[in-house]
């Protein structure tokens, strides 16, 4: 019982953590790392040993997962060569860097594992980057290249680690073939099960007609890939990507109409818990991190300072002529002009790191080949002391730096316009459908569906006019909301006085639950 009141425990941590930082106006990743940085010096809390394995097949996929399944194809297909150059390009870039200062501050370390270190703080976190950018309410394409470098970058991140890896606990070394053949296995097995996933999942989706069970089928889906990837020593980050960008890409021709918003729902509360859960046990692990780290004080200070700079430099460094380089190809910039300089800047500043870099830490071997050891204490510290820096430094000024450097927004009313546009085709679709279908049907159920289909064109086009005053719309929302409250009350009170039985008062709630949920979706565009 004592494991399973700690889980509990945390997560109500977590839950109140994340509910703090929404009523303070705060981003919650950060208030949940420094509440667990607050947490782990508290004698009496019990302390929570991070496993990397659990990190990376119970917690990573299904976060992958669902932000695959929420990403645009179209659009992440639009910005393949940012995200590429960020995801592949830059991880690397970063690894090396890092990996050559430290090896120059501890030149007795062998290469290979301080390019493993490297490996480790290279990619930002995918969790941290969805979270941070969408709370400070990025431009869309900033959001995209973001979310996009994150669900990649993990999987080249975790092919070098694992090669480094191997590079110094084999005595006989790792040849080029062997590092090609490696990340041949690693990406491309993990493209074809992520595929193969697609293929399965999709039908056995396109079959089942319970949103029940495409509920749990949903659950199961990132694990199951995981688990095949990993059979084959593929990378499993890959596979659950691709399965997660197809799947989300099909999912309305896939799934029924109530499926697709329980499972919405579903992934939304799991996200809540899982992100909660992972930031607050970043910070709990401070105190296992500093137990056995025996360096001195200014010799610590020192690297840790070096390898910081590290990893905050590297990703200007490189963001700037990844970004305006290729634009002297004339081809690349009439399809793409260079974008203003604020965009680099705070795509160099949005580097958070997370819970996979410190899972990866954690991951490192305890000595090298021959039984030989290295200051491996040392190097999950400085892990530790990135994500921390990193997330609570550059995540809690960014908001404060994307308003300084006024990004010009998304324009709003190119938004409306473009989404009445298509609402008006959508209306004359379904009035044209609605006539080829009208005969035989009461003349009062065509009325109001004709009205209907008018209500949904008009509200696209109020969105374009002015907020100065109540629209038509709106008070339909404001009264209506009324009116269901009566109901309700109505129905509450025949409920206690025995005139209906609790099934009765489920169902007529279950439908007023439903109108109201629209309304609110609806008030909230």
């Amino acid at each position: 019982m004592e494991p399973l009141l700690e889980v509990v425990v945390i997560l109500a941590i977590a839950t109140f953590g994340a509910a703090l930082a929404r009523r303070l106006g705060l981003l919650a990743p950060i208030l949940l790392v420094v509440l667990g940085l607050a947490l782990s010096f508290l004698p009496f809390f019990p302390q929570v040993r991070l496993d990397p394995n659990l990190v990376l097949v119970g917690i990573l996929p299904p976060l992958l997962y669902v932000a695959a399944l929420e990403t645009s194809v179209p659009a992440f297909r639009l910005n393949l060569r940012p995200i590429l150059l960020l995801a592949v390009g830059l991880v690397l870039f970063t690894a090396f860097v890092v990996g050559t200062v430290v090896h120059l501050l501890l030149p007795g370390v062998p290469y290979g594992i301080c390019l493993a270190l490297g490996a480790v703080v290279a990619p930002p976190d995918a969790v941290a980057a969805t979270a941070v950018a969408r709370r400070v309410g990025l431009p869309r394409r900033i959001v995209t290249i973001l979310e996009g470098e994150s669900l990649v970058n993990d999987a080249t991140a975790l092919v070098l680690l694992r090669v480094a890896i191997v590079s110094v606990t084999t005595a006989s070394g790792v040849g080029v073939l062997d590092v090609g053949r490696e990340v041949l296995v690693a990406t491309g097995g993990g493209i074809l099960v992520g595929l193969l996933g697609v293929v399965v999942f999709g039908h056995l989706h396109k079959r089942i007609s319970d949103a029940v069970l495409d509920n749990a089928l949903s659950l199961i889906v990132p694990f199951a890939v995981v688990f095949a990837a990993e059979e084959i020593h593929a990378s499993g980050v890959v596979a659950v990507v691709v399965t997660g960008l197809g799947i989300g890409h099909k999912l309305p021709l896939l799934m029924s109409a109530a499926s697709r918003l329980q499972v919405a729902a579903f992934w939304r509360l799991i996200t809540f818990l899982l992100e909660g859960l992972v930031f607050l046990l970043v910070g709990l692990q401070l105190r296992e991190v500093l137990r056995d780290l025996d360096e001195p004080v200014g010799r610590l200070v020192w690297i840790t300072v070096a390898v910081l700079l590290a990893v905050v430099l590297t990703r200007f460094v490189w963001l700037f002529p990844a970004t305006y380089l290729a634009r002297l190809v004339p081809r690349v910039r009439r399809r793409d002009p260079a974008p203003p300089v604020q965009v680099p800047i705070v795509l160099g500043w949005a580097g958070m790191r997370g819970v996979v870099t410190l899972a990866a830490a954690l991951a490192l071997p305890l000595t090298l080949a021959g039984d030989r050891a290295y200051p491996r204490q040392l190097f999950v510290w400085l892990a530790f002391a990135v994500i921390v820096v990193t997330l609570v430094g550059q995540g809690a000024t960014l908001p404060a730096v994307a308003r300084r450097l006024k990004l010009p927004p998304d324009d709003p009313v190119r938004d409306a316009l473009s989404a009445a546009a298509v609402q008006q085709q959508a209306s004359r679709a379904a009035r044209e459908r609605l006539e080829e279908l009208a005969e035989g049907a009461p003349a009062a159920v065509v009325e109001r569906l004709r009205g209907l289909v008018q209500s949904r064109t008009n509200l696209a086009w109020e969105r374009l006019g002015g907020t100065e005053r109540e629209t038509p719309s709106q008070a339909y929302g404001r009264l209506r909301q009324e009116m269901i409250d009566a109901e309700r009350e109505v129905f509450r009170a025949a409920r206690d006085s025995g005139k209906i039985p609790e099934e009765v008062l489920v169902r007529a709630y279950r439908d007023l639950d439903l109108e109201e949920s629209l309304l609110r979706q609806e008030a909230d565009r």
